[in-house]
């Protein structure tokens, strides 16, 4: 189940990633090939601010797939109300400030970011301001749009999310166009046309969180500092991998104008915005990654951990070999998307391009383990990573490099940087937490973690016919734990027909491929039964509630599993079916 999850999500995650990207990738063709190598150079320019934004909106996205991930994973209806209350303000407040920020201060801006000083002999200098004026306007839905991702992905709401994406695109794309041949708006009307389209991703996807449907719900009390701080802990090291980021675009920028002139900006813009769909992959591996390993991690659930592990890295590397193979054979296509007229121009984007691409493994993997720790509580290992590959190794080689063969040595460093952070992330986990296996080493679970494997069960249902054995097989693992042979029974006929039900009901109706995963176990004094299933969504303790007032002898498999048990506890997440009984 959880390799069909994952690919599930990846699949959304990476769609919606690459279509938000696609909308900076129109912006960089339209504007190379319709206004100009300056306009270009200012797009470039202006590129550390849109990533400032960007970080911004992925603090709040990461705060959340952990602050929901651990909720969820423990029960906490609550306190996912509280994380989407107060992620909602927090975004609010980000892009108000934001949007003031630019607007009031975008002449100072530019010249801070190499635009220089307003002259005549400067056309970049306002196509840069021009370009800044434009984006700023769609930074709230920008903003929004970003924590709505998370949520519609734990909702399970996939097709919503790749509809408000792909309009998005669609509707980018249109306004550009317009903007080329219709307004005239150069690069403030490319800026302008970016924003327009943040808004109808916004529009279409807050039809669900308007809606009766929606599982989450806005608790003014929900507002409060601390869980604003905790969005803000959890999104921490995304905020120090954005701001790397930036650091590392404005640090590059400076190199390549010094060894390579408004050329190598240039180069480097339409590299940058390739760049950023290539790594959608990587990417859209760790975000998927950091969702679920914060709700295992919060289950204690090993098993899922381990599996998870491999799943993730095995993604990462199968799909970023044939994205590199892929780049090196279309580099000159792509990159005539963007340049037609300068030779040189499109010669030095073209080789950094096929350079740059082979720094796109070791990136995945080191985005997919640090996302990883991240949700398993090894923050300091997480932001390490991001400092290494994003900033500091980069701009180090980058520096040293680009003095000797120009700018190619800016190319290499991207290779280089994430080589060598794989290389030391590697070195430190085997020498500080080496165990027997791949995946006990790496995944950096204590010792204590979770439940001892003498006190787990584990099976997984298929059909019906292993209904009867896998309950028995309970019952038998809980006599051997010394229960009376009464509650082994009973505990036995519990599993019996909740899953016969499950099967019953959820199994039929479609073609997908259905399973329960089923987990004993007993900690702190107590047997607790976990069942998940990927059937349709159902609450049978909400269930019951509902129909208290029947005639008692209807509903009676439920009726008498919930008095059997202390406490039952349902969540769906993921598309997933969650119920926790304890015994």
């Amino acid at each position: 189940m959880l390799r069909k999850i994952f690919r599930q999500m990846l699949i959304t995650q990476i769609v919606s990633a690459t279509t938000v990207t696609i909308c900076m990738l129109v912006d960089s063709i339209m504007i190379g090939r319709f206004l100009g190598m300056d306009s270009m150079t200012a797009y470039g320019l202006a590129t550390p601010v849109l990533l400032v934004f960007a970080a911004f909106g992925s603090m709040l996205s990461a705060g959340i797939q952990v602050m929901c991930g651990k909720t969820m994973g423990a029960g906490d209806r609550e306190g996912t109300n509280a994380c989407y209350s107060a992620s909602l303000v927090m975004a609010g407040i980000v892009a108000a400030v934001g949007l003031a920020l630019v607007l009031a201060l975008s002449g100072p801006l530019t010249t801070v970011l190499g635009g220089g000083k307003p002259s005549p002999d400067n056309p970049v200098y306002y196509l840069t301001q021009d370009y800044l004026r434009g984006f700023i306007i769609g930074a709230p839905a920008f903003i929004f749009a970003q924590i709505m991702v998370p949520y519609m992905q734990i909702a399970g709401k996939r097709t919503i999310l790749v509809a408000a994406v792909l309009a998005m695109t669609i509707g980018d794309v249109v306004f550009d166009i317009l903007n080329v041949f219709v307004f005239h708006g150069g690069t403030f009307g490319m800026g302008l046309a970016s924003s327009f389209s943040y808004y109808v991703a916004f529009a279409i996807g807050i039809t669900y969180f308007i809606g009766k449907k929606c599982m989450f719900r806005f608790r003014r009390s929900g507002v409060t500092g601390k869980t604003a701080f905790e969005i803000i802990k959890y999104g921490i090291p995304t905020v120090i991998n954005q701001i790397s980021l930036v650091a590392l675009v404005f640090l590059l920028n400076k190199v390549l104008l010094h060894v390579g002139g408004n050329a190598g900006v240039a180069a480097y813009s339409v590299i940058s915005s390739l760049g950023n769909i290539c790594y959608c992959v990587g990417s859209g591996v760790a975000s998927v990654s950091l969702t679920l390993s914060s709700l295992f991690y919060e289950d204690e659930d090993r098993t899922q951990l381990y599996q998870l592990l491999r799943i993730m890295l095995i993604y990462a590397v199968v799909l970023d070999v044939v994205l590199i193979a892929l780049i090196w054979l279309v580099a000159p296509l792509a990159v005539r998307l963007f340049v037609t007229e300068d030779p040189v121009v499109f010669e030095l984007a073209k080789k950094g391009l096929r350079l740059f691409s082979l720094s796109l493994l070791s990136s995945a993997l080191n985005t997919s383990l640090k996302n990883y720790y991240q949700g398993v509580n090894r923050t300091p290992l997480t932001e390490a990573i991001s400092v290494l590959q994003n900033f500091l190794l980069t701009a180090l080689y980058a520096l040293i490099l680009s003095g000797i063969i120009g700018t190619d040595g800016v190319w290499l460093s991207f290779v280089l940087g994430e080589t060598t952070t794989l290389v030391l992330v590697v070195i430190f986990v085997l020498a500080k937490f080496r165990k027997k296996g791949f995946a006990e080493t790496f995944s950096l679970l204590p010792d204590d973690f979770g439940v001892a494997a003498e006190d787990l069960f584990e099976r997984t249902i298929r059909d019906s016919s292993e209904i009867t054995a896998v309950s028995e097989a309970a019952g038998e693992f809980c006599a051997a734990h010394g229960d009376s042979q009464r509650d082994s029974m009973l505990l036995s006929l519990c599993i019996e027909e909740m899953t016969a039900n499950t099967v019953e009901y959820g199994f039929s109706g479609d073609s997908l491929q259905h399973l329960i995963e089923l987990r004993l176990f007993y900690k702190d004094g107590e047997r607790v039964v976990r069942l998940r299933d990927n059937c349709i969504n159902f609450d049978p303790v909400r269930y019951l509630e509902l129909h208290q007032s029947d005639d008692p002898a209807a509903h009676i498999g439920i009726r008498m599993v919930m008095k059997m048990v202390k406490e039952a506890n349902y969540m769906n997440s993921l598309g997933l079916n969650n119920l926790t009984l304890v015994m």
